[in-house]
């Protein structure tokens, strides 16, 4: 199965470089990763996330190992957060019916 994602990724303050931190999240690269669309969003006081798209294979990308994967770019990082997730079931074309 695969599940599209959105990620929201937060950073430390309106002074940190938000295209250095979409940089640094989308260098991470996996089998089963697709990274997608992203959006600078305002989240109050001149601080804007980072809210990105990326469809994963699940049995190949663990979003916890993700979001770890992620905040070890702590210069930018505060946090991270699953803000949507959609799972698609794709059957097998063997399948009786």
């Amino acid at each position: 199965m695969q599940s599209v994602v959105t990620l929201e990724v937060k950073p430390w303050d309106d002074e940190t470089d938000l295209e250095a931190l979409e940089k640094a999240v989308r260098s991470i690269e996996q089998e089963g990763l697709v990274w997608g669309s992203s959006k600078f969003v305002a989240v109050g006081y001149g601080i804007k996330k980072l809210q990105i798209t990326l469809v994963i294979v699940d049995e190949l990308v663990s979003l916890d190992e993700l979001q770890e994967k992620i905040a070890e770019s702590e210069d930018y990082v505060q946090s991270t957060d699953i803000a949507a997730m959609q799972s698609e079931f794709h059957p097998s074309p063997y399948r009786r019916k």
